[in-house]
């Protein structure tokens, strides 16, 4: 009895020995890698459509390209699973984004394959034109190559690097990974270009990629095939927007034949002199139907069942803080006429699909362009409207500029509600919402909440919405709320008004956030020591409640910041007004407890605010320490 093959995909440990396979061999090894990959995801969860949808297109670069010389450099990060897998990593890909394991996007120090790291879009052209110029300045050697997808050419980085890189003019590759489709549907005048340029056969070029290039002609295009070349030499058109820009065109070519791949990939890289655009056609969640099938096409699943895809998630106890915003948004539309929404590309993650679904004609999504989104909502709000700027901590970064210039300075009434603020799990720090309470707190006349659980996330909806002296912003984290009773309605909360949630006399516990539920629970731990203890939750960062906090200074012996968020937030407000006003020369026993000075890999939250020491039993425990019992307690 003779013995099966063994697989192809078990004679792959590095790129370096798909170069000893035929291409019919590699034909097979994507197969494969698209079956592990499946079965990867299936048990860790994950980032599941968008790396099926290139698992040729992976094994095509690997297969022609010289990696880890040659710089290969994923735009998002989403689809790298497949790489992983092919670089050495297959034996921990079912750690993926779990604490301790690989990262769910590419990072430097995980492996040399890959060579920059990425987690936000439109960063790959920028990077792998650098890793260009340093090339040819005498740096590390290679080729360098980046993937980015329809959604994220739609941002201003990727044109501004196209811009440079025309200039330039260096050997550079940009692979268009075109599967019409981001995290949501593209939108924008972008993606009805790059449909017109495949759907439309005048536009079609492939220079001279390869010898009969009519052969790699994409379907429908096969089709009269012989008058091809005719029609390539009669083109009414000069080029493609990609050319103005100084790129060589080339494409659309089906990124899921690799027929068609590894010719133009070879024949680029021996002949390329400058930068080169290839346009590759591909379907997002190809190859795994219940993936293609799903509205989303596969691109985030929890764990699941290979054959029937059906996802194995837990059941929520209360709606999602994401959720309960998007509802609270809704009733508040229903009666405020002015009210409108802005997403970048995010409508399902921040619930304003929902608001879509209610007003369609007052929400906006803009793309992944978070500056223009901002700049959007603060031309709008100069228009008499009131607009809602969702946008997740993390992306918001990326319009910080914009936030400044054209909203603060302008004391402009856009209402930025921020989601994924503090830590966030799984997708790690990239992801995480550290800095926001810090980067807008610091801006005069910002006003900046931060909701303790979703009834109060429903009042501060409706404060948000009755505010228009100025930009006014609050934060909510990821995942399902505590439980507590919703309002039928939100109630505008008074600006920089904080509320005391338990009377003590000896420390006083000063919660910004969702940690009050923690705190809460070292408060019950330190009363049943005798430590008679206050706990409040502050509400605002931004105006701070001046006579709360100074009560609970001059009434206590200690007072305990809380928060989730970076240094330079709500503590450091505090420290900043208790100097002022002299409090700490009477005595006061003050600590802030914020996020540590460094980057939190991926974990289950719990594990990340363990590890950022800002849950219960470490509230408990820096209490002890501020009033000097758990040294005591230690010698005894």
């Amino acid at each position: 009895m003779t013995q099966p093959d063994t697989p192809i995909l078990d004679r792959v440990t590095i790129p370096a020995d798909m170069k000893r396979l035929t291409d019919r061999e590699l034909r097979q090894l994507a197969d494969e890698l698209r079956a592990e990959t499946i079965s990867a995801v299936s048990v860790t969860g994950g980032h599941l459509g968008a790396g099926l949808g290139v698992v040729e297109l992976t094994v095509a670069l690997h297969a022609v390209f010289d990696t880890p010389k040659d710089k290969l450099v994923w735009d998002v990060g989403h689809q790298c699973y497949p790489h992983k897998i092919l670089t050495g990593r297959r034996d921990r890909i079912r750690t993926l984004r779990q604490e301790g394991g690989l990262s769910g996007f590419t990072k430097r120090s995980e492996s040399e394959y890959d060579p920059f790291g990425a987690a936000h879009s439109s960063t790959s052209i920028s990077a792998a034109l650098g890793f260009a110029a340093a090339r040819d300045l005498g740096g590390q050697p290679g080729d360098a190559i980046a993937v980015i997808g329809d959604g994220s050419m739609s941002a201003g980085m990727a044109f501004e690097a196209m811009n440079n890189a025309g200039h330039l003019d260096k050997r550079l590759f940009v692979i268009l990974n075109d599967n019409e489709m981001s995290i949501a549907p593209p939108v924008g005048a972008l993606s009805a270009y790059l449909s017109r340029l495949y759907g439309n056969a005048k536009f079609h070029e492939l220079k001279s990629a390869a010898k009969g290039a009519v052969s790699l002609l994409p379907e429908p295009f096969q089709e009269g095939a012989r008058r091809a070349k005719e029609m390539l030499k009669g083109m009414a058109f000069g080029g493609t927007l990609f050319e103005e820009l100084g790129f060589s065109y080339i494409g659309p070519v089906d990124g899921h034949d690799l027929d068609a791949l590894l010719p133009v990939l070879r024949t680029v890289k021996a002949k390329a002199t400058g930068p080169v655009l290839i346009h590759v056609i591909t379907k997002k969640g190809k190859g795994y139907a219940p993936a293609e099938r799903a509205a989303d096409k596969g691109h985030a699943t929890a764990k699941f069942d290979v054959q029937t895809g059906v996802q194995s998630k837990a059941k929520a106890n209360s709606p999602s803080y994401t959720r309960v915003f998007a509802e609270a948004l809704v009733d508040e539309a229903e009666r405020d006429s002015k009210i409108v929404a802005v997403t970048a590309a995010m409508p399902d993650g921040t619930g304003l699909n929902l608001f879509d679904g209610r007003f369609p004609e007052r929400c906006f999504d803009v793309g992944i362009a978070e500056q223009h989104a901002v700049t959007f909502a603060a031309g709008m709000a100069a228009g008499g409207m009131k607009p809602f700027c969702a946008i997740y901590s993390t992306f918001l970064q990326r319009g910080y500029d914009q936030v400044v210039h054209d909203v603060a300075i302008q004391r402009l009434p856009v209402r930025f509600a921020i989601d994924r603020a503090g830590l966030v799990g799984a997708d790690g720090a990239t992801h995480a919402g550290s800095f926001d309470v810090a980067f807008l707190a610091n801006l005069p006349g910002f006003v900046v909440m931060a909701a303790a659980d979703e009834a109060e996330l429903v009042h501060m909806v409706a404060t948000a919405a009755a505010h228009d002296a100025g930009p006014i912003a609050f934060r909510y984290p990821r995942g399902e709320g505590t439980g507590v009773p919703l309002p039928l309605h939100g109630t505008p909360i008074e600006i920089g008004k904080g509320r005391v949630i338990r009377e003590g006399e000896r420390v006083a516990l000063l919660s910004f956030g969702t940690r009050l539920f923690e705190v809460e629970k070292a408060a019950e731990a330190l009363n049943a020591r005798g430590i008679s203890t206050t706990v409040a939750d502050a509400r605002f960062a931004k105006p701070l409640d001046r006579d709360l906090i100074l009560s609970l200074a001059r009434n206590h012996e200690a007072l305990i910041t809380i928060e989730e968020g970076a240094v330079g937030g709500f503590g450091s407000h505090v420290a900043q007004l208790l100097a002022d006003e002299g409090v700490f020369d009477a005595g006061l026993k003050f600590r802030s407890m914020v996020l540590p000075d460094t980057f939190i890999d991926q974990a289950s939250p719990a594990a990340m605010y363990h590890i950022a020491g800002l849950d219960a039993p470490q509230v408990e425990a820096k209490v002890l320490e501020v009033l000097g019992i758990a040294s005591i307690q230690k010698r005894a």
